[in-house]
């Protein structure tokens, strides 16, 4: 695993040269493509090397993460055309890189919360120092506080751990569990907020709407599955009082999941109207998990890579309207279609896939999803059924009224779309419908 990192760290140089900006996302599709094909053990930690080490649940995560770093840097291209300060976009994607691998692949739990909360500042500086509005102060001191509030009681949960058992490592946490109320929220807090659940989500939607576009597809590609991977990681040692506790999450989430799946049909930002549908995703992936059992847990890891992949590809998606019109009001992008007809296709594809029509890798995590919270209660399916419905309806809503109706005169004409953009769209929705090809491995690593 070690190698890889090196690879990411002899990047940086490349930052500061002249007319290095597309070798840098070359060399980060290239260490994507190698990535691959390493060797995976499914059942333990495999590529270990001193602290970092992969399973199946790091490895899916970590591949998303370098993936969409590249795209990030394929979707940012008028930063480059305008050099706005592009050497330090460059930097601030691989430090972000080097971040989001190294929470991953630890597995040392200290290490984990390090890199966990130092993913934070990479982000921050994105949605400072390249956002679009002057709120997006606000939207960085939200995200900050939100997620710094409830970092220091998991801070000391995980000594805590430390003095009861002598060891970090996560690997040796599954031989104990822990019944205890104040440890249980103390360690789960910081990863209910992070994903984020109904209640502490507020910082989501604003840091989304102010953030560039690179921002936003990292926001919902891969910090909100560090959450999703720190509940896995951690539940393992809180079986006992999961079982007693995780029903007032699931609670939250399916309720909560129903009101912003409303919501959303409320929104007239484009961007706002994708960032509520994460949370109604995620609200989803939350009672999965607290169900604590096998199919959760798998239907759980197969919507977070699904929901990654859809939720940035349609984040590209009001951009490029965005730096056509100008606006991402839903008022003004309509009849898109006239325009853009290649381009209505992608949104039609994403739309599908985002409301998890077959073949995506949302429907099987879907169904899996569904599985795992009807069996824990019938009584969700009730709540189950709204959700699904909904998710559906604000999909097509947003389709609908973005492709056809009569466009806005104020338009001039402009260029339908770039070969760059058809690219980042199908580098997104290529994984995104094929992986469902090899979802068994997905399903077989617990």
């Amino acid at each position: 695993m070690m190698k890889f990192l090196l690879m990411v760290f002899f990047m940086i140089p490349l930052c500061f040269k002249m007319y290095m900006y597309w070798m840098v996302q070359f060399m980060m599709m290239m260490m994507m493509v190698m990535f691959m094909n390493l060797t995976l053990n499914i059942m333990n930690f495999s590529n270990l090397s001193y602290m970092l080490g992969c399973d199946m649940i790091s490895y899916g995560l970590i591949l998303l993460s370098i993936c969409i770093s590249g795209l990030m840097i394929m979707a940012s291209e008028n930063l480059y055309k305008k050099s706005f300060y592009e050497g330090f976009f460059l930097l601030n994607v691989i430090m972000l890189l080097i971040m989001l691998y190294l929470t991953f692949s630890v597995m040392n739990l200290f290490m984990f919360y390090l890199f966990f909360e130092g993913s934070l500042i990479p982000t921050l500086m994105l949605i400072i120092g390249w956002g679009y509005q002057p709120e997006r102060i606000q939207a960085g001191m939200y995200l900050l506080f939100y997620t710094l509030f409830v970092s220091l009681p998991l801070l000391m949960g995980i000594f805590f751990i430390y003095k009861k058992l002598g060891s970090m490592t996560m690997y040796f946490m599954k031989f104990y569990d822990y019944n205890m109320l104040l440890l249980y929220i103390s360690m789960i807090m910081a990863f209910l907020v992070k994903m984020p659940m109904y209640f502490t989500h507020l910082w989501l939607p604003k840091a989304h709407v102010e953030a560039p576009i690179s921002g936003s597809m990292i926001l919902a590609a891969i910090m909100l599955k560090l959450g999703g991977y720190g509940l896995l990681r951690v539940l393992i040692i809180l079986q006992k009082i999961n079982l007693k506790m995780g029903f007032i999450w699931i609670v939250i989430s399916l309720i909560g999941g129903l009101y912003i799946s409303l919501k959303c049909f409320c929104q007239v930002d484009m961007k706002s109207l994708i960032a509520y549908s994460s949370v109604a995703h995620m609200s989803l992936v939350i009672g999965g998990i607290m169900t604590m059992n096998y199919w959760g847990f798998m239907g759980a890891y197969v919507l977070m890579i699904g929901h990654g992949l859809c939720s940035s590809g349609m984040f590209c998606l009001s951009n490029i309207s965005y730096e056509r019109l100008g606006s991402r009001s839903l008022f003004l992008n309509k009849g898109m279609m006239n325009f853009m007809p290649s381009m209505s296709m992608w949104w039609f594809l994403f739309m599908s896939s985002n409301m998890a029509a077959p073949p995506s890798l949302n429907l099987m995590g879907e169904i899996s999803l569904i599985n795992s919270l009807v069996s824990w209660s019938w009584v969700s399916m009730i709540m189950l059924m709204m959700i699904s419905f909904f998710s559906a309806g604000y999909s097509l809503y947003l389709y609908s009224y973005t492709q056809h109706g009569k466009y806005n005169l104020g338009i001039y004409s402009f260029y339908g779309g770039v070969s760059r953009e058809y690219l980042m769209l199908m580098l997104h929705w290529l994984p995104l419908n094929i992986l469902i090809l090899s979802v068994d491995y997905s399903m077989i690593w617990f």
